[in-house]
């Protein structure tokens, strides 16, 4: 029976590579129509009962923890890094964590049109970082500039595509903040929330069709995780088992909407639980919890052949972006109490550092200055840099073929800005 299901849907199907019997072995396995089996259908165990109950709760998800906010390790854990790794990941988060800053002053000042801080999600992106290899396919948001610097995403690509100058791989099409890289596997970032989840189901599920022992790694926030796409995603990974990682990371949050103004549930990761999906929660400011999960969940996702969902506790210190005044929304007690010593994960990964008398306050400000010296000149190196021609840059690479559609465009385009460029200033772009 499953041959001839197999070679009638091969047959009728314009993706006959997809019709594998581990694909279509659902569709003919022999039922069970009990009279206990035909009402348990689709649930993963219950029970009759003769008393009528009622639940608003399920089995409430810790909080995975090993550094506490006193830079001490808890329960007998050991680092996950030598003495040497701990201290070029924590310069690598100050660094980032200075550029970051300052792309958001050259924003107040009028030199790019957008941008969007990180600030209090380092140790999430940097411990991720350490885990996801070039294999993989990321699919993020907007706040995880930090993954993409361990990819090897570089800052003179960043500077590039904040300028939108000749050498952005986006030519300037995109607004601020929306990298990419074929080469690195880093999937255009777009900015309708939600969007991404999807892609990375499919893309996930594509890795599982070709064996490749590789996830889609995807990262949404909790605004994210109150759009259909949330569900539709995780639903899709779910029943296909897409070699997919769901990445949220609950910063209290949506712009200005509160979480409380947003679930009543406990959080967000249980949804994923309601779909079958293999879920934690962790201390998102912990950056040594954050990548032993992470590699976990990454052995569970290519091993099992299954999604994963990861939900990270945190808190944005930033505005939203550079159109946002978060003063207007939230507490200033509550901000104060985020921004105690040993809460933020850099101030936390200091004082380990410390207490271990392995860096110092001094070796901190040397670094610090060393930074925001390098930053300066590289900004004004690229800051001069011309745009990419203006034709090449409304038309190339739209496509990985140009079309007929797009071709007839651009002749017209060609035509007309011939006979009108003395109506245009020019002069910062490439002839």
């Amino acid at each position: 029976m499953r041959n001839l299901v197999q070679k009638y849907l091969c047959r009728r199907s314009c993706f006959p590579r997809f019709c594998t019997k581990r694909n279509i072995c659902t569709l003919s396995q022999k039922r069970n129509f009990s009279a206990y089996q035909i009402y348990t259908d689709g649930l993963i165990h219950s029970e009759f009962s003769t008393e009528l109950k009622t639940t608003n709760e399920v089995n409430r998800l810790p909080i995975f923890r090993i550094l506490d906010t006193e830079g001490n390790l808890l329960d007998g854990h050991s680092a996950p890094f030598s003495d040497e790794e701990v201290v070029n990941l924590y310069k690598q988060m100050v660094e980032f964590s200075i550029w970051d800053e300052i792309f958001y002053g050259i924003q107040r000042q009028g030199r790019i049109s957008f941008y969007i801080v990180n600030d209090g999600e380092e140790g999430i992106q940097f411990g991720l970082g350490k885990v996801l290899t070039p294999d993989d396919h990321l699919y993020c948001q907007y706040r995880e500039t930090g993954i993409l610097l361990s990819r090897g995403f570089d800052y003179p690509d960043i500077i590039n595509q904040l300028f939108g100058n000749k050498y952005d791989e986006g030519k300037g099409r995109q607004m601020c903040i929306c990298y990419t890289s074929k080469k690195l596997n880093i999937h255009t970032i777009t900015t309708p929330l939600a969007s991404q989840l999807s892609h990375a189901a499919g893309c996930g599920y594509a890795l599982k069709l070709k064996n490749q022992k590789a996830v889609a790694a995807t990262f949404c926030g909790d605004g994210s995780s109150s759009e259909g796409d949330f569900y539709a995603a995780l639903n899709f990974a779910a029943v296909r088992e897409s070699q997919t990682m769901f990445i949220c990371k609950n910063n209290l949050y949506a712009i200005s909407t509160s979480i409380k103004d947003q679930y009543r549930g406990d959080g967000i990761a249980p949804r994923a639980l309601a779909l079958g999906i293999e879920s934690v929660r962790v201390d998102g400011n912990d950056l040594f919890a954050t990548y032993l999960a992470a590699k976990k969940m990454r052995e569970i996702c290519t091993e099992q052949s299954k999604p994963v969902f990861m939900e990270f506790m945190a808190y944005r210190y930033g505005h939203h972006s550079t159109s946002d005044d978060s003063t207007l929304y939230r507490p200033k007690e509550e901000n104060d109490a985020w921004k105690k010593d040993g809460v933020h994960p850099i101030s936390r990964l200091f004082l380990y550092l410390k207490n271990k008398n392995l860096y110092t306050e001094e070796d901190d400000k040397l670094h610090r200055k060393a930074v925001k010296e390098k930053v300066l000149k590289e900004l004004k190196k690229h800051e001069s840099i011309k745009r990419y021609n203006i034709v090449g840059g409304l038309f190339e690479n739209v496509y990985h073929e140009e079309d007929w559609n797009l071709k007839e465009q651009r002749e017209n385009f060609e035509e007309f800005f011939k006979q009108h460029k003395n109506c245009y200033d020019t002069s910062k772009f490439e002839s």
